[in-house]
C-alpha cells in the first residue's frame, strides 16, 4: 500500500516511510491511496479474535511493508491484560476495550466502550502503546534514533511519554499549555524523571503548541537534521491504531453484519473520530458518527453550517473538559480531502485560507468556497455541543442512573449521544479517560473525590520537572538542538 498527501505532493511513500514522521513535505497529511475494504467474511472471522489479533489483522491492511509475523508479534506484545489493567474491578481487562450497557429504553441502547484501562488512564494509550513498539522496532532495523516532538492538551502527552520512556534511541519533547491542564494530567507528565523525556509548558493555549509542532515539521532541513518525528494524531500510524477499537466495538455490540451501530465521540482535534470515519470507509457498518464538542465548538459549527471557522488563542475557552479545548482541528483535513473527492489542489487552497483568513465556507451560499456541505450526511456525520452545566448534570445523572462515575469529556459524549440515539441502532459512546484525571469537576458535581487506581493516590505531590517557554518557534528549535546535540 502506498500513501498520498492531502495536498498533492507527488511522492508515494509506504507505511514504514511515514511511520516516524508527521506532515507530508507539502504540509499535508497522509492518507492511503485507497482505503482497504473489509469483507463480510472477514468481519465474521474477526468476531472470534482477541483484541491483539484483531489489531494485527487491521494493521496488516495498512502496513504492507512490514512482515505479517512481525505485526503479529508487535500487536501481541502491546495489547496484553498486564498493560491494559489499572485495577478497575467492574470490568474484565482481558477484553481490553469492554462494552458496558448504560441504558436500554424503547428499543434504544446506549453503551459505553471503555478505552481507559491503559497505563495513563486515557484512550490515547490504545494507540500510543502500539506506536512506541512500532517506533522501537523500526529504529532497531535502521540502527537509528528519533526525537519525538509533539503537543498535548492533556492526555496525548502522558500517553506518549509513558509509551516511550526508556525506549532505545528515542527522546520525547512534549509541549503543553501552561496551567491549562488538570492537576492530575500535569502531574502525570511533569513527574516523570526519565532522562529521555522533556516537558515544555508553553505560555498559551493548545493551538499555540500545535502551531509550533507544525512549524518545526514544515522546516524540512531542521526536521531531517534533528531526526524529528511526531506522535500527535497527525501521525498516520496512530490513527490506524485507533481504527481497531471501532471494529471491536461494532463486533461486540452486534451478532451479525446486517446490523448497524453509531458512535458518539468527544472531539477536539478530530483524530479519534477520524479513525471512525476511516473504519466506515473500510466498510464497517456504522450508521452515524456523532461529533461531541465542548464550548470550543468549531467542529460542531461546521457540521451544522458547513463553515469552518477557527478561533484565535484569545477566543479559545479554558473549560472543564480541557483535552477538547482546541480551535484548530488538525485531523479535519483528512475528512475534508474525502469530502472533496480527493481534490488535493482544493484542499491545499482551503487550508491555506485557514492560515490567511481563519477558515473556509463549504455551505454553498453565495460567495462560499464550495457546496460540499450537502454531502456530509453521506459520510454519516452529525454533531452536538455540551457545556460545563451539561457536564455537571450528566455526571450526576450517570452516578444516579448507572451507578457509574464518568469523566468530563465522556460526559460531553453521553449528553450528545442521548440527543441522537434511535431505536434498533446501538449507540456507543467512546470513553475518553478515567474521572480521577479531572477530579476538580467530579468533586464539584458529586461532592466527593473520584476513585483512583492503585499507584496514583498522591501523584500531584511528586516532584515535577519541566521548562516554561513562550510560543516561540526559534526558541523551541534551540531547545531541541541543545538537548539532542545534533
Amino acid at each position: 500500500m502506498r500513501y498520498q498527501s492531502t495536498r498533492g505532493h507527488p511522492s508515494a511513500p509506504g507505511f514504514s516511510d511515514i511511520l516516524l514522521g508527521g506532515l507530508a513535505p507539502d504540509g499535508g497529511l497522509y492518507l492511503p491511496e485507497r482505503y482497504p475494504q473489509v469483507s463480510g467474511e472477514e468481519l465474521n472471522a474477526w468476531r472470534k479474535l482477541s483484541y491483539a489479533a484483531l489489531a494485527a489483522e487491521i494493521l496488516k491492511k495498512f502496513a504492507t511493508d512490514i512482515p505479517p509475523a512481525d505485526i503479529d508479534a508487535l500487536a501481541a506484545k502491546t495489547y496484553t491484560p498486564q498493560v491494559y489493567c489499572n485495577g478497575r474491578s467492574d470490568e474484565d481487562p482481558t477484553q481490553i476495550t469492554p462494552l458496558r450497557l448504560l441504558e436500554e429504553k424503547s428499543g434504544r441502547r446506549l453503551l459505553l466502550q471503555s478505552l481507559s484501562n491503559g497505563p495513563t488512564l486515557a484512550f490515547k494509550d490504545m494507540a500510543m502503546q502500539l506506536l512506541g513498539n512500532l517506533f522501537e522496532y523500526t529504529l532497531q532495523r535502521q540502527s537509528g534514533e528519533l526525537n519525538i516532538f509533539g503537543a498535548t492538551s492533556g492526555d496525548t502527552g502522558s500517553a506518549a511519554e509513558y509509551a516511550m520512556r526508556g525506549k532505545q534511541g528515542i527522546r520525547v519533547f512534549m509541549l503543553s499549555p501552561h496551567l491549562k491542564m488538570s492537576a492530575f494530567q500535569t502531574a502525570q507528565m511533569f513527574s516523570l524523571q526519565d532522562p529521555n523525556i522533556f516537558n515544555i509548558a508553553v505560555e498559551g493555549v493548545f493551538d499555540d503548541c500545535q502551531d509550533m509542532v507544525k512549524a518545526v515539521s514544515n522546516d524540512l532541513e531542521f526536521k531531517a537534521r534533528q531526526k524529528i518525528g511526531t506522535v500527535n494524531s497527525i501521525n498516520w500510524a496512530r490513527v490506524v491504531a485507533q481504527v481497531v477499537y471501532y471494529f471491536r466495538g461494532y463486533l461486540a455490540a452486534t451478532s451479525d453484519n446486517q446490523q448497524q451501530v453509531s458512535f458518539t465521540v468527544p472531539s477536539g482535534n478530530f483524530g479519534n473520530i477520524c479513525a471512525g470515519h476511516i473504519a466506515r470507509m473500510m466498510g464497517l457498518p456504522i450508521q452515524k458518527l456523532i461529533v461531541a464538542t465542548n464550548e470550543n465548538d468549531v467542529l460542531h459549527e461546521f457540521f451544522q453550517t458547513g463553515i469552518y471557522r477557527v478561533r484565535k488563542s484569545a477566543e479559545t475557552l479554558h473549560t472543564s473538559s480541557p483535552s477538547m479545548d482546541i480551535s484548530k482541528a488538525s485531523n479535519f483535513e483528512r475528512f475534508v480531502f474525502d469530502l472533496l473527492g480527493g481534490d488535493s489542489a482544493r484542499v491545499a487552497a482551503l487550508f491555506k485560507k485557514v492560515e490567511t483568513h481563519g477558515g473556509f465556507d463549504l455551505s454553498g451560499a453565495p460567495g462560499s468556497d464550495g457546496d460540499e456541505f450537502a454531502r456530509v450526511n453521506e459520510f454519516g456525520f452529525a454533531s452536538g455541543k455540551s457545556t460545563h452545566v451539561d457536564r455537571l448534570n450528566t455526571i450526576r445523572d450517570a452516578d444516579t442512573r448507572y451507578q457509574l462515575t464518568i469523566d468530563t469529556h465522556t460526559a460531553d459524549g453521553v449528553k450528545v449521544a442521548r440527543e441522537h440515539w434511535v431505536p434498533e441502532v446501538p449507540m456507543i459512546v467512546l470513553e475518553t479517560a478515567l474521572p480521577a484525571k479531572f477530579n476538580e469537576t467530579i468533586r464539584e458535581a458529586l461532592g466527593r473525590d473520584a476513585e483512583r487506581p492503585a499507584g496514583f493516590e498522591n501523584i500531584e505531590l511528586l516532584p515535577q520537572r519541566f521548562d516554561v517557554m513562550a510560543p516561540d518557534v526559534a526558541e523551541i528549535k534551540r531547545y531541541i538542538a541543545q538537548h539532542t546535540g545534533l
